[in-house]
């Protein structure tokens, strides 16, 4: 075969390979069997290995992946991606649509017409194509700025490395001309059949499983080395266009439609509806069928369709004022409880802990949830030997949500308080109509385990490196008997711990050292006293300036400060009123700690200012931007209320920037965040 000739056939089998690739991956109906497929592939791959210089970045041997990469380079987006503010419930979704309709000034007759669709669990990414040719790969990063994995996704098989404008393709019917220049936006997944697959591979090889789809899709994407990515059965679901120039389509429906022929997979259980019951309607029916779906879904998303409208409605910081994620309940797991154990905190309060079978719940393995206090233990009747179901409330925290009593044998356990400490074995102490049952030893190592906890964290003196196991040592030894003991440690004391190499053993003794400059309202946070957190510590410092002041404040002086009432104001009294207490106190007082406020400060720039922080920031850290605020003598609350100055919005702001805007709070981007604190000094 000469040159000419080999020309015209590895067009014909690129063709060819490209209809029958999208027939499978994209619309799922393939034409012919796995072995005509692979001696077309075959085919390919030989001519072009005997003609190298007729091979095209297009074709179909691409996706194989090349050699590893030393790491990813940051993309800017043309188009920034934005992240959707997240709905609960019917009620925010009808809030949702009556801002829209208050927006667009529509009236009680005009329709808003909205486009439903699954929210794939995945990992979003933009693609860029030129003249119809995939030249970049990107991951949304924090929406502005993502790192370009273009070879990694050229071999996930479900995205085209050419488009074409054919007028066939899930029910498009026909489509636009391809935009000389494309933004695409879309989701990888793996589906659910391809992970079991995959994990039973793993397995089968003395691998261990992972834990679910989406991680595992998040991961293969990032992978250095491209052959690994090729190796995963990722799929792709384009959801949005990005920027195009020159591309004249009205409405979001059309924009699917338009991708979809031009050979892109779009989810076909997209929906179109006019009303916001239609909307309701349609998030109940995936619900339904979630678990028939052939891939994750955890919600639904929904969008106005008018392109005009999108625009009118425009966006907050992060967010689309004219799009949401209609969130489905976290998905519970089943398991058994192996035992209920008293656990003690720092300020000696006693806390039952179910201890559980370890069981997968949304890709972490929990073996303890909380159960907060004998009275929940009660309400919800948790006995030892139960089998339950669990979750993770709000994604993150494990809770028993139910007792499935109907699987009761009868050698299930009833949990009882112990009378006695289970760390130090003093007397158990609860009041008649208290909730709480505390531990009455003061010195208990338990209590003394967690206060040295909470005392280091990062909030309290930041000292990194003092983690759990490391107290554990110190008061196991005897070394740490209260948080001053600290001050007092040597790095020859820290080098005999175990797994504390000498210069492990120096750094965390210099930051042991570096502590001691931390604020007095850092201290006031870090001795622990019941009902005092960030921000009443610093309430109390910007009123009484000193540790001895806050010290010796009685109960009405402690009162006038604003974040202070009668409960905090009398914990605070009974603290100082401690002699053990007043020890340690004065002993960090001679280490140098809490070095008193200058008198010559003044009002703080944020004095009186509240401040609400949501979403994530690319240039601090949640508690960074608090700790920064409050350094500036401002308040930082949780949730936005009337009261409210200032809401500082990042990716995924959810719907405390929605509150915001409803009550005309300022909302700050991180931008203006950065330039007020700057003018704040």
């Amino acid at each position: 075969m000469n040159r000419a000739q080999a020309e015209e056939r590895i067009e014909a089998l690129i063709q060819e390979i490209r209809h029958h690739a999208h027939r499978y991956y994209v619309l799922d109906d393939p034409e012919v069997d796995d072995a005509h497929y692979d001696r077309l592939y075959r085919e390919l791959q030989d001519l072009e290995s005997a003609h190298p210089e007729l091979a095209r970045p297009d074709s179909p041997t691409q996706r194989v992946g090349g050699e590893p990469l030393e790491g990813f380079e940051p993309v800017e987006h043309d188009v920034r991606m934005l992240s959707l503010a997240n709905a609960f419930d019917e009620a925010e979704i009808r809030e949702f649509d009556a801002r829209v309709r208050k927006i667009l000034e529509l009236g009680e007759g005009e329709a808003v017409d909205y486009v439903c669709e699954p929210k794939i669990d995945g990992l979003a990414i933009r693609l860029v194509y030129e003249h119809g040719l995939l030249t970049l790969g990107a991951t949304r990063g924090n929406g502005t700025i993502g790192e370009n994995v273009t070879t990694n996704l050229r071999t996930v098989r479900s995205i085209p490395l050419r488009l074409h404008a054919g007028t066939k393709g899930d029910g498009a019917g026909g489509a636009p001309p391809v935009p000389a220049h494309l933004d695409v936006r879309g989701e990888v997944y793996i589906p659910l059949a391809d992970f079991e697959k995959l994990n039973a591979r793993r397995v089968a090889a003395g691998e261990p499983a992972y834990k679910n789809p989406r991680n595992t899709a998040a991961g293969s994407i990032r992978q250095l080395d491209p052959k690994l990515t090729a190796s995963r059965p990722l799929r792709l679901f384009a959801y949005a266009i990005g920027a195009a120039p020159g591309l004249e389509v009205a409405s979001h429906h059309e924009a699917l439609d338009a991708l979809a022929a031009w050979g892109f997979p779009v989810n076909r259980l997209r929906k179109r509806v006019s009303t916001i019951e239609d909307v309701l309607a349609y998030r109940e029916d995936i619900l339904a069928r979630r678990d028939e779906l052939p891939y994750e879904v955890d919600g639904v998303v929904i969008k106005v369709d008018s392109f005009a409208y999108q625009r009118n409605l425009g966006t907050l910081t992060a967010t689309p004022r004219w799009a949401l994620a209609y969130k489905f309940p976290p998905r519970p797991a089943r398991t058994r409880v192996n035992d209920i154990v008293a656990q003690v905190g720092r300020t000696g309060t006693l806390t039952p802990v179910a201890h559980l079978e370890p069981v997968d719940v949304g890709g972490v393995t929990v073996s303890r949830a909380t159960l907060h206090n004998l009275s929940e233990v009660r309400r919800k009747d948790v006995r030892i030997g139960d089998q339950v179901m669990v979750q993770r409330a709000g994604d993150v925290i494990p809770e028993v949500v139910r007792v499935l009593t109907d699987e009761r044998s009868g050698a299930e356990r009833e949990f009882q308080m112990p009378a006695t400490c289970p760390a130090c074995e003093a007397p158990i102490e609860h009041e008649e109509g208290e909730i709480a049952y505390r531990c009455t030893n003061i010195q208990c190592p338990a209590q003394l385990k967690e206060a040295l906890r909470h005392f280091a964290s990062r909030d309290a003196m930041d000292i990194e490196g003092l983690g759990s196991k490391l107290v554990d040592q110190l008061v196991e030894k005897g070394l740490a008997t209260s948080p001053a003991n600290l001050y007092t440690l040597t790095p020859e004391q820290l080098a005999e711990l175990e797994r504390m190499a000498e210069k492990s053993a120096t750094n965390l003794h210099q930051a042991i050292e570096a502590s001691r400059a931390r604020g007095v309202d850092r201290l006031v946070l870090a001795l622990g006293i019941r009902h005092v957190g960030r921000a009443t510590a610093r309430a109390l410092v910007n009123h009484f300036r000193t540790l001895e002041a806050i010290r010796d404040a009685s109960l009405e002086e402690l009162q006038n400060v604003g974040d202070v009432g009668p409960e905090v104001a009398a914990s605070i009294t009974a603290f100082f009123a401690n002699e053990r207490n007043r020890e340690v106190v004065a002993a960090l007082r001679a280490a140098g700690l809490g070095e008193p406020a200058a008198a010559s400060e003044g009002p703080r720039p944020f004095f009186g200012k509240t401040f609400v922080v949501t979403g994530t920031l690319a240039g601090f850290t949640r508690d960074e931007a608090r700790r920064a605020i409050e350094e500036r003598g401002g308040k930082v609350s949780e949730s936005v209320s009337k009261k409210t100055d200032y809401v500082v919005v990042g990716e995924k702001a959810g719907s405390k920037a929605e509150k915001a805007e409803k009550l005309k709070v300022p909302i700050l981007d991180e931008t203006a965040f950065r330039a007020l604190l700057d003018d704040a000094g």
